[in-house]
């Protein structure tokens, strides 16, 4: 029927690795040639911490030195006790929710801002990280 290796690392309903041309089974429906798709600029642009989500490395996504090193350096001269300078205003609402322990809140703002549930939970976490900072001041 399909290859063996179909049950190889899978959790959940196997997959086989082409379809089989039929309307009913499990590997259902039409066979195609796969296009090899151009890389995306927006895959391949630097996301503020790559420590924050481990699935942007598997992608092989880098953050370039000079970029994190401004990055890094904006932030540490800009941001000082009475206000938070240095990022953006969405970024900022998030830290005022995150002080006052609104946390699922923020995770529902951020996940509008950027997109997705994953990508929200790490910028949750990175803003958080740049609250811990602030208070060890």
């Amino acid at each position: 029927m399909s290859a063996p290796t179909r049950f190889a690392g899978t959790t959940g309903h196997p997959v086989g690795e082409t379809k089989t041309g039929l309307a009913a089974g499990m590997d259902k429906g039409m066979q195609l040639t796969k296009r090899a798709l151009p890389v995306k600029h927006s895959y391949r642009k630097g996301p503020m911490l790559l420590n924050c989500c481990p699935a942007l490395k598997l992608l092989g996504q880098k953050l370039n030195k000079r970029v994190q090193f401004v990055r890094e350096v904006i932030r540490e001269l800009l941001a000082t006790r009475d206000q938070v300078v240095g990022f953006a205003p969405y970024e900022k609402r998030t830290m005022e929710l995150l002080k006052v322990g609104r946390e699922k809140r923020a995770l529902k703002l951020l996940k509008v801002k950027l997109g997705t549930h994953k990508r929200a939970k790490a910028k949750r976490e990175e803003c958080a990280e740049e609250l811990r900072k602030q208070r060890m001041k």
